[in-house]
This record gives structure tokens, C-alpha cells and sequence, in this order.
């Protein structure tokens, strides 16, 4: 490994991609998407303009920089711009209420912020901070980014040699935890521990100028800011910036990307639109689906288990591909060559959709605290594993089954908080929490979460995430909220998908209870939902139950749901499969 900082990655890609095109911000012209770009050189001198900027506006080395932005060019711009200073880069979660981002600026003591926009400047305004900074726009009482850009240059005209003095082992980033299992936390992660993570990059994902991607995640979590902001840097991949949600499913069909990363709820959504729209379709069209999806499964189980697919089958799973397959592809822009699945664990069901469609799922593994430490080979992903440990990582599986870590990409302490930084770093060894296992061959499985682990009144252990990823192939549920630890049998709290809604013809409980009932025909008898709500409005950030990465904060969404949770318990035990 050879330790340098982020800023000198870049400058290693400037001087390698020079004018080739790194970033791509859509402009929106006349309801048309036309792209502002930024060539490699642009790219390094606007970081460098900024760090600048930042330096003669008295911002210094170890000072803490908000940021509070959606995903775009100028967040990347300004993210390493605070690096390249010295400074230490806080990324906030933009879905998160006012009054809460509030209380991250002052809990980490941001010396300055920037923000997105006049509206998102309007609305933190009252945060204790030197200065504030605008991605987009004019507002008084801010700075443009092109004001501060023009600062710097002013800064490197009087010294134009100008570099921070920052070393590997300086601090970088302060990722704030999504909180799923409790309070938030922030993470310290330094140059040394990003950039030995990026030098690993490239075994696990062979992507380089000639491939493209499209940004769309939350640049707070770790996912975008590894995989898709930090890792072109390192490998000169180009970047499209998606528009907004609403219009991602265009974005990608304009930008046709050849790699892709998306959280598993994604994939479902996708599956659950493809399951809806064949639902809509003629008895002659969903049986060729159906025909083509079993020869597809039939093929992928030949794959999984390193055989080619024998000939007998290869001229039915030709012409599947052709009528089904390849129209399913096409929603992704027909050129996707690596399609990721991270930030949260993926169903073993639907890794296995997408594998028989000829689109694997090359899921892979990494926690604010460890960094990406596992990933499925691109070459041969196997469905229901995270993957391979990367060669910087060592693992270990302790008695209790929990996962356990130990690389330079670990994370160095919990911001104010030592006693939480002690639970989890141990002699050198990272406790992630997550329970899993490792087979003959070197591929991880994770089967639950330590701290979500629910234990009934007989003493049965049930992982929560294996039930609820037996559910992700079920189109009309949406949520589901597990309950029974401490209680004598399994029950849940459901939300439904109003799209599928729309498409029954049957009353909803109806269909849900047959949905129970295949799902219970795959679990032992402890596992079984007896019992079930449909709940009256799906979890949200806003009531408390989902964090911003849209993982559910269960002992939350027990609190705001007691008294479903009374009702399922009252009376006698149901039998749903009777």
C-alpha cells in the first residue's frame, strides 16, 4: 500500500485523465437534461481553489466542515475541497428534519457549513458556524461556491505552490451512523484508512474511463461516498449525476451505465414493478414469463454451482433472453456490466430473480466503521453471499457467531463518545454486530444482527432478516415489522404497496394471507407468523421507525406500534395455514 491523502489520489487522476470528462451535472434547459461537465484538470483545480478558499477564509487543519447536500457535482467538489484543507468533511443526511441536522452541527462543532441551496440555507440558518457556504445560487449572508473559488485563487496567487499540510494519518471524514439500532453515532475515518480502501478497489471492481455510473445515493452514507464519489477518483471512471429520483429511471436509460450500485429496497421495487406489470398482462403473456423465469432459475442453479449450463437448456434459455429477458435489462440502459447491491443486507430470493434475468447481483459488504471489506466476484457472484473478504481485510468469527474485522481501513474512534469506541474496537479487531458464516470456499453469509435478534418465550432464536427477506418476493408487501422476543410466537406489523393494491381483484387481506401462508410453507414452525396487522401508514424518517438509509429503527416502531402489538397478543394463538 502506498499511504497518500484523498486530495493526492486526485491529483494522480488529473495528471493521468487530464481533459477527459469526470463529472456530469445535469442542468435542467426547457425540461430538457443538458450537462455541465467537469474534465479531470477542472475537477483538481476547483478542490484546489477551494481548499484554498477555505485556508484564507481562517478554516484550518482538524476543523470539522458540514455539508448538507443532495447527491451533485458541487458536493464532490466541495467534499474533497474540505479534505484537500486538512479539514475533516461531515456529510449530513438531508431527509433528516431541520431541528436534527441542527444538533449534528453543534454535537460535531462544524466550523463552517455548506449547504445546497438558498431554501436548505434558510432552513440552518441558525447553526453556529464562521461561515456558510452555497452549493447552487445567491443568498445574503452566504458565500457562493464560485466565491470562494475566487477566494482561493486569489489565496494561490500570492502562493502558488500552496498544499495544506496534510498527512495519511490526518483525520478526513466524519460519517454520521444511520442509527438503526440506537442513537447515532459519528465515525473518524483518516486519508490512510479511505485510501487504503481505494487501493483495494480494483480486485473487486475492474472499472476504469471507459465505464460510466450514475450518482443518486445519499453522499452521507459510506456506499456513495466509497464506491461511487471516491473510487472514479481512484480509477478515472466518469460520473452522470441523476437529475432527481423521480427522473432516475430516465437518467439511466440516457447514461446506459456499465456499473451500478443501488440498496437492495431498489431491486425489490423493481421487481415489484415488473411483477405488477405482468400481472396486468394477457394468460398467454404471464405464461411465457413464468416459462422463461423457471428456465432462467434453472439455468442460474448450474451457474451457482460452477457447471455450464448443458445444452439441452442453453437453446430454451437463448430464446428467453431474447423475448423476456433482455426487455428487463433494457430498463437499466442495456450495458450494465456490474449491478451492485450494498448498505443493506439482500434477499437470498431475489439475488436469484436477478441472477436468472442474466443480470446478477454482485453484493458486497462494508459498515461506516470498517469500510467496503467484502464482495462478490464480478466473474461469479454467489447469490445469497456478500462475498470475499478483500486482501486488505483479515476476518474472524468468534464464538458467538458475530463477524469480527481487522485492516488499515477501519475507522479510529467514535466522535466524543470513547466507552462506544471500546465496545467495538478490541484489540485491533472490529465487533461489526452482524452474525455470520463462512463456507469451504472462502464466501461470507450473513444471517442476522446481533442486537435485532429475538428470542421467544420458549427460548427460540429467530433472525428477523431471514423471515422479512422471504417477503421481498412478495410484491404486495411493502414493510414488515417482526415482533416476538420475549413472547410466545412470531407475529408482524405489514404495510402494502398500493400499486399491487390497485391491481386486485381480491380484498387486500385476502391476498396478504395467502402471501403469509407461502412464506410460513418455508420456515420451521417457531419461525411462523401467527398473527398479523396491516398497519394504517408505512414507517417513516419523520415518526421515527426508518433512519435515513431506510433501515428500521425496530425498538422505535415497537414504541409507536404498542398497541397493535397488544392486540396480536390478546386471545388465543391463530393457525393462518389452516
Amino acid at each position: 500500500m502506498n499511504p497518500r491523502t484523498v486530495f493526492q489520489v486526485l491529483e494522480e487522476s488529473a495528471a493521468k485523465f487530464g481533459d477527459a470528462i469526470a463529472l456530469h451535472q445535469p442542468v435542467n434547459q426547457g425540461g430538457h437534461r443538458r450537462d455541465k461537465t467537469y474534465t479531470w484538470r477542472e475537477y483538481h483545480q476547483a478542490v484546489l481553489e477551494i481548499a484554498a478558499g477555505l485556508r484564507a477564509l481562517g478554516i484550518q487543519n482538524g476543523d470539522v466542515v458540514a455539508l448538507d447536500s443532495e447527491t451533485r457535482a458541487e458536493f464532490y467538489l466541495a467534499d474533497i475541497g474540505v479534505m484537500a484543507n486538512g479539514s475533516i468533511a461531515a456529510a449530513l443526511y438531508t431527509s433528516y428534519p431541520a431541528e436534527d441536522l441542527l444538533r449534528t452541527i453543534r454535537s460535531c462543532r462544524a466550523r463552517a457549513l455548506f449547504v445546497e441551496d438558498p431554501k436548505t440555507f434558510a432552513a440552518l440558518r441558525s447553526a453556529d458556524v464562521s461561515h456558510f457556504f452555497l452549493l447552487t445560487g445567491e443568498a445574503d449572508g452566504a458565500i457562493t461556491l464560485d466565491q470562494l473559488r475566487a477566494h482561493g485563487r486569489d489565496f494561490l496567487a500570492k502562493d502558488p505552490t500552496w498544499r495544506a499540510g496534510v498527512s495519511p494519518s490526518d483525520n478526513a471524514i466524519l460519517y454520521l451512523t444511520s442509527g438503526a439500532t440506537g442513537e447515532p453515532k459519528m465515525a473518524m475515518v483518516t486519508h490512510r484508512a479511505i485510501v487504503s480502501n481505494l487501493d483495494m478497489g480494483p480486485q473487486a471492481l475492474p472499472v476504469g474511463p471507459n465505464d460510466r455510473t450514475v450518482a443518486w445515493l445519499p453522499s452521507a452514507h459510506i456506499a456513495q461516498r466509497v464506491v461511487i464519489e471516491l473510487m472514479p477518483v481512484h480509477c478515472g471512471m466518469p460520473v452522470w449525476f441523476a437529475e432527481s429520483l423521480m427522473k432516475l429511471p430516465q437518467d439511466i436509460k440516457t447514461v446506459r451505465p456499465t456499473m451500478f450500485l443501488a440498496p437492495p429496497r431498489m431491486w425489490e421495487r423493481v421487481y415489484t414493478t415488473i411483477s405488477t406489470d405482468i400481472r396486468k398482462r394477457s394468460a398467454t403473456s404471464r405464461k411465457i414469463f413464468h416459462f422463461a423465469l423457471g428456465i432462467g432459475l434453472e439455468a442460474s442453479k448450474y451457474r451457482q454451482q460452477g457447471k455450464p449450463v448443458p445444452a439441452w437448456l442453453a437453446l430454451p434459455l437463448k430464446l428467453a433472453d431474447k423475448i423476456v429477458f433482455s426487455k428487463i435489462r433494457a430498463r437499466f440502459g442495456g450495458e450494465l456490466r456490474i449491478a451492485i447491491s450494498g448498505a443493506a443486507p439482500l434477499g437470498k430470493e431475489l439475488a436469484s430473480f436477478y441472477d436468472a434475468i442474466g443480470m446478477p447481483l454482485c453484493e458486497g459488504y462494508g459498515l461506516t466503521e470498517g469500510g467496503a471489506a467484502v464482495f462478490n466476484p464480478v466473474s461469479g457472484p454467489r447469490v445469497g453471499s456478500i462475498g470475499k473478504p478483500l486482501s486488505g481485510y483479515e476476518i474472524k468469527i468468534a464464538d458467538d457467531g458475530e463477524l469480527l474485522l481487522r485492516s488499515p481501513c477501519l475507522f479510529s474512534y467514535y466522535y466524543d463518545d470513547p466507552q462506544a469506541t471500546a465496545e467495538v474496537l478490541r484489540d485491533g479487531w472490529l465487533y461489526t454486530g452482524d452474525i455470520a458464516r463462512q463456507d469451504e470456499q472462502g464466501f461470507l453469509f450473513i444471517t442476522g444482527r446481533k442486537k435485532e435478534l429475538i428470542v421467544s418465550s420458549t427460548g427460540k432464536k429467530i433472525h428477523p432478516s431471514r423471515v422479512e427477506n422471504l417477503f421481498k418476493l412478495e410484491p404486495l408487501v411493502n414493510q414488515i415489522l417482526l415482533v416476538g422476543d420475549r413472547l410466545p410466537y412470531l407475529t408482524a406489523l405489514f404495510t402494502v404497496n398500493p400499486q399491487v393494491v390497485e391491481t386486485l381483484d381480491v380484498p387486500v387481506a385476502d391476498e396478504l394471507k395467502k402471501a403469509v401462508k407461502r412464506v410460513n410453507k418455508q420456515l420451521a414452525p417457531f419461525e411462523q407468523i401467527r398473527k398479523y396487522r396491516i398497519l394504517e401508514r408505512e414507517l417513516s424518517i419523520e415518526h421515527g421507525e426508518l433512519t435515513a438509509t431506510m433501515k428500521v429503527r425496530r425498538s422505535r416502531a415497537l414504541e409507536n406500534f404498542k398497541h397493535h402489538i397488544d392486540e396480536l397478543y390478546a386471545g388465543r394463538e391463530e393457525n393462518i395455514d389452516a
